[in-house]
């Protein structure tokens, strides 16, 4: 009895000792964190308009451009301390760094084109990493399709991409031309961490952290996944950032509509926001104040911000997540929940959404705004209803009758589908998308 006594104490005081060793590093992390905040706040960071400020914190509506400044502030910036914990840009040749740190070779303005039009544009961003080139493009060529719009992208993807992205955006017809135009990025993480970062449950998927930091002089801004296709135009659901009330910073849609099913609720090691969690596969960010704001959290009673928060939170919790950035985010608005706008499921349509039936009550009545393919549902015959609307798209022509050449041939594939619940749900993914070609046809007729 003593003997077994003994081994119980003697696992209790190693536990013991193991969880006060953590505690100090995750202590020692977030020490380092808020030493180094008064570093972090750099002159460029803060907007040239004051007036929004509301407890120290930016609370503008206006989605676009902050204002850019003057050429000798844009040149000070190259030269200004790092971005949060690292220099994005550090790889770069010195002589990139002329206009906004953007890599200029990449950035492309025409007469007439998108870029004039500056405060009417929505900001698109992607992440693409290894073989999701033609992925991506397909999610490009959907929301230019759509859109009435002009559009500005932000690519951030691997350097082995780059001369592929530019040069098939660039073979996109002259009619095209006008309504977007685009800038590539590399992948870029903090210096110290960057293997972990990359490769946080997708490569390259967690580059969506860091968007706010990076892209300092954007205001705010649509990240979507690779695997996303626009069903709706892409202003419409920027037109949701002026729905945010004084303290929302941000919009996702839930993981789950129905708890039965859900992930987060039944699975989760770490919290989460709401009943069944949320997905940032589509999120909406007012990117201002996702740098100004000071953030509750379960590490320190001081609240902190963006670009103090995301390290120690990995640190944290990196041993009990499982869907990388997206379950930080969803720590963060956990404590955070004021802060957070939350949009319909026809937003962000999955799988899950009708793999077991339909469950999405608002596609119902309205129809899929933006279907998401998570899984590679695009590229295996697990849901051939998803596969049917990505290979419409992906094979479309531009400058071709969009109702004979896209939308027909798509609703004769979704035929072929109803052997699968998603299938019998398929009326869903085209009944928005007959609204958006009519209204696209309309706007060529009148053009012409």
């Amino acid at each position: 009895m003593k003997h077994k006594m003994r081994c119980y104490l003697h696992a209790f005081l190693l536990c013991t000792i193991f969880a006060f060793v953590s505690l100090l590093y995750v202590f020692s992390q977030l020490t380092s964190t808020l030493e180094g905040r008064d570093e972090w706040n750099l002159p460029e960071q803060r907007a040239s308009d004051k007036s929004g400020h509301d407890s120290g914190n930016l609370l503008r509506k206006g989605p676009g451009l902050a204002g850019h400044g003057d050429g000798k502030e844009e040149l000070d910036r190259c030269k200004s301390l790092s971005v949060s914990y690292w220099d994005p840009y550090r790889g770069l040749p010195a002589d990139v760094c002329g206009v906004n740190c953007f890599l200029e070779s990449s950035f492309r303005e025409r007469p007439g084109s998108a870029v004039e039009q500056s405060d009417e544009r929505s900001h698109l961003a992607v992440v693409a990493c290894g073989p999701r080139l033609e992925e991506t493009l397909t999610m490009l060529k959907s929301a230019v399709l759509f859109s009435r719009k002009p559009l500005k992208f932000y690519i951030f993807a691997e350097n082995e991409l780059h001369d592929s992205f530019r040069n098939e955006l660039d073979s996109w017809p002259m009619a095209v031309q006008p309504k977007f135009n685009f800038t590539i990025y590399p992948i870029t993480f903090p210096g110290d961490n960057e293997k972990e970062w990359k490769k946080l449950f997708k490569p390259c998927a967690s580059q969506r952290l860091f968007l706010p930091l990076i892209l300092r002089e954007v205001d705010s801004l649509i990240y979507v996944d690779t695997d996303i296709l626009f069903l709706r135009p892409v202003e419409d659901i920027w037109a949701l950032l002026s729905q945010f009330n004084a303290s929302q910073l941000a919009a996702m849609a839930p993981e789950h509509e129905e708890p039965r099913i859900g992930w987060y609720n039944r699975f989760a090691r770490h919290p989460y926001y709401g009943k069944t969690g949320i997905n940032s596969g589509v999120m909406l960010m007012n990117m201002t104040r996702l740098r100004e704001t000071f953030f509750k959290n379960d590490m320190t009673t001081v609240a902190l911000q963006w670009k103090e928060i995301l390290m120690p939170l990995l640190q944290k919790y990196k041993l009990n997540i499982t869907w990388g950035d997206q379950d930080l985010l969803n720590i963060i608005f956990h404590h955070n929940p004021e802060s957070l706008y939350v949009f319909p499921c026809q937003w962000n349509y999955r799988p899950d959404h009708c793999i077991y039936g339909s469950n999405c009550q608002q596609a119902e009545k309205e129809g899929v705004f933006i279907l998401h393919g998570n899984r590679g549902v695009y590229h295996d015959d697990k849901q051939p209803a998803f596969r049917a609307v990505y290979e419409a798209i992906q094979k479309y022509s531009f400058g071709e009758n969009m109702e004979t050449t896209l939308l027909q041939p798509l609703e004769a594939s979704l035929q072929t589908t109803t052997h699968t619940y998603c299938g019998r749900a398929s009326h869903l993914f085209t009944k928005r998308l007959k609204q958006s070609i009519m209204s696209a046809q309309q706007d060529v007729i009148q053009r012409g």
